[in-house]
């Protein structure tokens, strides 16, 4: 099982800004959220990760995903 960095969308540490808080039903990035957390299986990113028990923590697929979509939407594609 790859082992993933952990996040939190509860912080409230470093950022007053509390990410789970501003993920308002019907919008987009709501959508975006719900769908990846919810519906899609990204386990097919898992056999890739080959760092059990050693290596670096790796960035979780699911918030890579996330960060590109939200980006995409915006207009950012570099």
């Amino acid at each position: 099982m790859p082992r993933f960095k952990a996040y939190n969308y509860d912080q409230n540490a470093m950022v007053v800004i509390n990410y789970q808080d501003q993920l308002q039903p019907g919008t987009f990035e709501h959508a975006v959220h719900y769908l990846i957390e919810h519906k899609l299986d990204l386990s097919v990113f898992h056999p890739q990760y080959r760092n059990d028990a050693t290596g670096r923590l790796a960035y979780d697929p699911a918030i890579l995903l996330k960060i590109t979509l939200f980006a995409y939407s915006k207009g950012i594609t570099y």
